[in-house]
């Protein structure tokens, strides 16, 4: 997975200026939400990548510590014009996060989730929960599964999670893990470890906001 999104890097970014009225009106609503939501409060962004979602909560948080574990898409946000005293772009692992210093009123993970394998799903959220503590606000968004996007999808046997198989430009191909997620999937696993859990289903995405328990 890392070396894929390292070797993804530099063209990553396209998707997010897909040439669909639906997929860029649901890319604004998650840019807005996340602005309202997290305005003037210091956060932790998980998986940040390129910084593509760094950038718009930037415009109202406080403060922001953004990790990913590749280097090659920090070296590309940290080039955004982002001020670094009020963000912090900086190497991590999201199953390490007791390693990342720092007091955090809000957490983003986009696009981190659908990741993890199924069977790591409740140790990062255990381990997220307890660095963050009771009542912090953790935002959420992914992909709706559509099947003429984003590659064709593998099914393994014995094994509950999903693939894509990616090309990048250069012709190198890449599977990946790629899980989607139901409506009641996603009450499955939060609602047990959640207060105030919002679940918004799109054509395009879905994201949920919840305070921990």
């Amino acid at each position: 997975m890392n070396t894929y999104y390292s070797e993804r890097a530099h063209e990553y970014e396209k998707i997010y200026f897909r040439n669909d009225p639906i997929h860029q009106k649901e890319q604004t609503l998650i840019q807005e939400k996340i602005k309202e939501l997290f305005a003037n409060q210091s956060i932790l962004e998980i998986a940040c990548g390129t910084g593509y979602w760094t950038q718009f909560v930037a415009e109202t948080a406080k403060y922001i510590t953004a990790i990913d574990y590749s280097d090659e898409v920090l070296k590309i946000a940290q080039l955004k014009d982002m001020s670094p005293s009020k963000v912090n772009f900086q190497q991590g692992d999201a199953y390490q996060l007791n390693k990342i210093s720092g007091n955090f009123e809000g957490c983003i993970a986009n696009f981190w989730l659908s990741h993890i394998p199924k069977s790591r799903i409740h140790e990062f959220l255990i381990q997220l929960h307890d660095r963050l503590g009771t009542g912090t606000t953790v935002f959420m968004a992914e992909n709706v599964y559509m099947e003429s996007i984003g590659g064709t999808l593998v099914y393994k046997d014995n094994d509950p999670n999903t693939y894509k198989m990616r090309t990048l430009d250069n012709g190198t191909k890449y599977e990946i893990i790629k899980n989607y997620y139901t409506e009641e999937e996603l009450k499955s696993i939060f609602v047990p470890i959640s207060n105030d859990l919002q679940i918004y289903m799109g054509q395009c995405f879905w994201w949920i906001s919840y305070k921990i328990k």
